[in-house]
This record gives structure tokens, sequence and C-alpha cells, in this order.
């Protein structure tokens, strides 16, 4: 391989405005087409109406696109924004990006919230928001110099193909000594190859010396980057952050509310969850505990063998280290292996630093695949960051293969001679590494679940039918790492969301199943409505969201809504009254979510989504649906049968009559929340949003009324 070489194509000073009250109030345009870089103002109203973060990246990606933009058109873009919030460092929890684009499998808009020191350096640096458009004719690495005021654009040859490697390079190529100042986002070799690439956000460890990574996971961003022939975006900035770089409105309001936050974090944590200790790794024993953990593609919710994933053994195996992965977060849950030998790949024998895992990883390459070997779950997650892909939909993609093969829906013939069996490591290992190499079995599985349907029924006769109950995906987006078979909560937190089966819009299934915070069917329809509203604001303002409810006041349970955990709430709209100026309520916090969450749902719309009929669900995620499942909880469900039928004698059915009896229920159900919930966030029977509700929400843009009216809603 030769020596790796940047030489610059094109070159743009700019003059770094000063953040004012977390704001640049302009935004960077790329255009590697032509090629061409621009500086756009952040208008008044796009201020007020989105916000920031994903409310921008999802503005400056409708004036991009057309309906017929496909994921791979010049004209789709990567968009990445921090927020007003974002880069405060006594804020636990304040250093988050959100990246959104049209997603390779779902065909329609997908935001991903993401650590690392990314979107709070390009801020510093002096935009809001970053679009990178076009495609370009050669390899490029493009670089937001905040210190030297200049954006250049460098054509690369011979840069290292994995993402760990990569990154290391350009850190030193461009830190001049001060690798802190310096985030990378790249990709990795496999995102060329697959629909799910993620991007890897840096951040540079002084304790460890070391660049480290969170992703952008879900829908393909990477995928998109990697097309685009991008191999790295580099922020550089002065890394020696305050609480005054923001340029809050009100900063003693600031520092008290950051000051009360963050004290109970370090109070309460260690007596909650220690995620400072063992990050999120403790879900995995609850979730096991309340028959919750994903295993064997979705069939269980249980396995005799998941403590050997669970907290104890990450206990032992993480490097201690306080590890957030914004500066001054208390929560600090951002934990990885040190001095980790993998056995295959091209690292094997060689001792890495493994970032994480974090529950959805360990769910996903491991129970969810019957592997419950810690050591193959850290092996696989190190090769996915390095490759470059999307663990939650690499573990959902390879169970639904491996299930189909267990059930004889494909052989070894389609697998290129894989005994893809739960369980097997070897296996799942291998399919990682074709993946990165643009061969075999995993280059099909690399197509996501939605599109193995299509050619296991096409090519080898498979059941449709049965593909469709089993294959955990929902409009193209692979299920993350939840059962939700007894949580109708999730299984609309799942169903309903914007963008897929993604957790971080509705995660209800721990309030719901664990906590039972909402036992009746109107609080679960409620629930998805203020939910998805408020975690929507956290990635508007540049926020993560786990110091909002993972770790709660001593006394929560005992107030008047627990599941929302108000206090918390309070202090957010604290916070941003103090960083922006603009005084604001808890209310008012959840009115700016709507207004963008409801314009994400006109965006599906005009992307030929966001109907009624995309809102649905494989059944496996509402039901049992083969006898084995069924049998796994057979007094529950035939005590829930009983109630549902009474006088009937369930004892003497067969499992298959329950079976469809219970079906029929449960589908019921959960078209009964459908209707709920589109009422209750002022939506169409067909869950589209009304002209009432547009205009409530300042989104009645002449586009957006056109487009409602196209589809039958008006006056």
């Amino acid at each position: 391989m030769s020596a790796p070489r940047l030489e610059p194509r094109l070159s743009f000073p700019y003059r770094r405005p000063a953040v004012e009250r977390g704001y640049t109030r302009q935004t960077l345009h790329v255009d590697l087409s032509r090629p061409a870089v621009a500086v756009k103002p952040v208008p008044p109203e796009m201020e007020r109406i989105f916000i920031g973060g994903k409310g921008f990246d999802l503005w400056l990606l409708w004036q991009a696109v057309t309906p017929q933009t496909r994921w791979d058109d010049p004209e789709n873009e990567i968009c990445i924004a921090c927020g007003p919030l974002g880069g405060t460092p006594s804020y636990p929890g304040s250093g988050k990006s959100i990246a959104a684009t049209i997603s390779p499998l779902t065909g329609t808009v997908i935001d991903s919230n993401v650590g690392g020191y990314f979107g709070p350096f390009l801020k510093f640096a002096g935009f809001d928001a970053l679009e990178v458009q076009g495609l370009s004719a050669e390899e490029v690495v493009i670089v937001v110099d905040g210190i030297e005021e200049q954006v250049t654009l460098y054509g690369a040859e011979g840069l290292p193909e994995d993402a760990y490697a990569l990154t290391a390079y350009l850190t030193e190529r461009f830190a001049k000594g001060r690798p802190r100042d310096v985030s990378v986002v790249s990709t990795g070799p496999a995102a060329r190859h697959t629909r799910f690439g993620c991007l890897n956000f840096s951040w540079y460890d002084p304790k460890r010396k070391r660049a480290r990574y969170k992703q952008a996971g879900r829908g393909g961003i990477g995928t998109v980057l990697a097309h685009k022939r991008v191999r790295a975006l580099v922020a550089r900035t002065d890394s020696s952050v305050t609480i005054d770089t923001n340029a809050p409105a009100d900063r003693e309001r600031l520092k008290q509310v950051s000051r009360l936050h963050s004290r109970e974090i370090v109070e309460l944590d260690p007596k909650q969850n220690e995620m400072s200790v063992i990050g999120t790794t403790h879900l995995v024993t609850i979730m096991n505990d309340h028959d919750l953990l994903p295993t064997h593609n979705f069939r269980f919710g249980s396995h005799r063998e998941a403590e050997n994933l669970g907290q104890a053994v990450f206990r032992r195996l993480f490097d201690p280290g306080f590890d957030g992965c914004w500066m001054g977060c208390t929560v600090a849950c951002s934990h990885g292996v040190r001095d980790f030998v993998p056995l295959t790949g091209p690292y094997r024998g060689t001792p890495v630093f493994v970032d994480g895992p974090e529950y959805e990883t360990i769910a996903g390459l491991g129970s969810l695949l019957g592997i419950f070997d810690p050591h193959t779950v850290i092996e696989m997650n190190f090769y996915c960051d390095a490759y470059g892909l999307d663990t939650i939909s690499v573990g959902t993609a390879t169970a639904f293969a491996m299930e189909c093969f267990e059930l004889g829906l494909i052989g070894r013939e389609a697998t290129g001679g894989l005994e893809l069996r739960f369980g097997n490591r070897a296996a799942a290992l291998e399919l990682i590494h074709q993946m990165a190499r643009g061969e075999g079995f995993g280059r099909i599985v690399g197509e996501g679940v939605r599109r193995m349907k299509a050619l296991f029924a096409e090519r080898w006769g498979a059941d449709p039918r049965l593909l469709a109950d089993i294959g955990m995906e929902a409009k193209g987006l692979e299920f993350s790492e939840y059962m939700t078979k007894e949580s109708l909560a999730q299984q609309g937190g799942y169903g309903l969301a914007l963008k897929g089966p993604q957790h971080d819009e509705a995660w209800l299934i721990f309030l719901d199943m664990v906590h039972n915070f909402m036992p009746t069917f109107e609080q679960k329809a409620e629930a998805l409505h203020w939910f998805p509203m408020f975690r929507t604001w956290f990635s508007l303002c540049g926020l993560c969201k786990l110091p909002w409810n993972d770790i709660v006041p001593e006394d929560n349970r005992d107030t008047p809504e627990p599941a929302k955990v108000m206090k918390h709430v309070r202090w957010y709209a604290e916070y941003f009254s103090a960083v922006t100026g603009r005084e604001s309520t808890p209310e008012d916090l959840i009115r700016m979510s709507e207004a963008v969450y409801n314009f994400q749902r006109i965006f599906n719309l005009r992307m030929g989504f966001g109907r009624r009929e995309h809102d649905t669900l494989p059944y496996r995620a509402v039901g049992p649906v083969t006898d084995l499942e069924y049998e796994s909880r057979a007094e529950r469900y035939d005590r829930q049968l009983a109630e549902i039928h009474p006088g009937r004698d369930i004892a003497s059915l067969a499992t298959a009559e329950k079976r469809a009896l219970l079906r029929a229920h449960r589908e019921a159900q959960y078209v009964r929340l459908q209707d709920a919930v589109y009422r209750r966030r002022g939506w169409t029977p067909e869950g589209i949003p009304t002209l009432a509700t547009v205009r409530r929400l300042g989104i009645d843009f002449p586009e957006v009324v056109a487009l409602l009216a196209a589809h039958g809603v008006r006056e």
C-alpha cells in the first residue's frame, strides 16, 4: 500500500463568528460535484421553528432533495448539526451531534444522535450545521479548521482502510501537537458494500493517548458517506472549552442548574445504575429478568446464560476510568476494553482498544444470535466499528438469516457453505469480515432484512408470509434490541416511530414492563404522544437523553407523573432559557419538538411514506409466530386468552388455534392504539398531520399545505 497522501484541491477562507447564546447563525455547505464551498445564514424563522440539531438537519435536507431523490443521487445530503445547548461542559450529556440523510435502507429521512466531539467542535469552528452534497470524482477528506479559519478539501490517496487506523492518522496529521483539538467523522470498508454503514465520531482520550469513538449507527448514513467518496470529515478548534464558550444569555443561571443536575448524578448513579463504571451493561440483567432480552431473533426474552453478557462480567473487562464522550459529563458511561486480542481478521493476534460494548451491541451481537461469550461479542463490536457497520442492523439481520437457515427456508447453497445456526460464533464473525470485503453471503445480509425477505422468497422459494412475520424490520429499518411482544406501549413506540423501530424516539419498554408506570390503554396512548415529543427535543439541542430518566431523583416514584421525571424536565427548561435567552417552560419544550416531529412526518409523506400503511410491524413484535414461542409462555398466554374469551375451554385447543386467537386480539389492539395515538397527535385516521395541526405549530409553509392537499388533507 502506498504512503498516505493528502493534496489540497480547494481552500475556502472564512471568518469565524462569535458564538452567541448557543448559535453561530450560519451553516456550511460543501458541494462535492463542482466542488465548491459556501456559507449560508440561519434566518430567524429557521432558528425559531427548527431550534437546531435535528431540526436544522431536516430543514436543510428538505430544501436539498426532491420527492424523487434516492439515497445514492448526488442531491442527497449528509447533514450534521449540534444544537444551541451542545458543547456545554458543565451540564451532563451536552456533547451530541445529530446526523441525517436519505437512508439506503428506508428510502426516507433517517437521523442518528451520536456522542463524540465533532458537533460541538463544528459549532465552535463557526457553523451550526454542515451539509455535504454531490458526488466526488475522487476520494476526499474535508477539514473545517476553526483555528486557521479555513475549509479545505483534500484529494486523498493511500489512506488506511479501517476507521481506527484512519482516525489515528488524521488526528495526528491535523492536530499540530494538540490532538484534543481534533474530531474526525469516518466510516469503513463495509460501508461501501452494505446498506447499514455507520459513521464513527471521534474524541481524543488523553489518558489512553488515542482517539475513541461513538457511532451514528442507524439507517446507513455511513453508506451514503462512502458512496460520496468522502473518507472523513475533520473539525478542528480550540478544545479549551468553558461554560462561556456558548456565550449563554444568563451565565449564573446556567451554572446553578448545571450544578444541581451534575451533583444529583454523582450522588445517585452509584446507587442506581453505576453507569460511570459499567455503562449500559446493567440493562442486560434487567431485560433478562423481565423476559425482555431479545434471544434467537426475538423468539424469546431470556436465556440461562445471559449473565455471561451482563454487568458483573463487564465490570471486570472494562478498562477502569471516568469516561465521558463529552467534556464534563458526570454520567461518564463511555467505557472500553483495553488490550483485547482478536482471534480473527486483519487484527488477529494484535492487542487493540475496543470502544464499548453497550447494551444494544451486547444484545444484538450476543443474545439475539444465541452467542453468550463476551469475548466474541467484543470482537464483533470491534470489527463493526473498524469496518463502519451498525451493530444493531448487523445483529438483527444476521439473526433473521440464522432463523431462516434453521427453519430450512435457505440452505448452505445460499450461505456459501456457512452453517448459519444460532450460537455459531465463527459464522457470525465471518459474515462481518465478508461484509468488509464485499463478498459471499455477508454481502446479502448487508442488504438488510427487508431486501433479504424478497430475495429469499424469489430465489429460494421461502414462504413470504412466514418471512414477513419473523423478519424484524419496519419501514426498512432493523429493530433495535428490545422484546416487545408483551409491551403494547413499545410496540407503538417502534411501529409509530418516524424512522423505523429505533428506541431513541419512544423507549417505553422499561417504563411499561419494569416500572409499570402506564398500566392502562389510555396511559400508553398518551405516552406515545408525550415521550416522542420530549425525546425529540434532545436531538434539537445537542443533548444525550441518559441524564434525564436513567438516573432519577430518589423521590421520583412519589411524584404525579414519575415516568416523565418532571423535576429534570423543569431543569432542562431552565437550561434552555439560560443559554438561549428564550424563556421556556416544559410545555414550550414539547411544542418545539411537536413542530419538528410533525415536519419529519410530512417529510416522510413527501418521500412516499408517512401513512398508516407504513406504521405496521412484523407479527413477531406483537405476539408468538410459532408453536415453540407460544409454548415458552403458555401459562401467560392461556391466562390472557381465558380473560379475552371467558367461558371458552382454552386448554382444549391446539397450540396453533390458540396462536390464531391471540393474534387476532393483539393485532386489533395495535390498530386501536394507532387510532388513539393519531387522534392525540392531531393526525388524520391515515396518520397524516391535519391542517389545523401544522398551522398551530407554525409549519404551514406553502409547500407543506400543497403536499397535504395532494394527499387529501384540506380544510
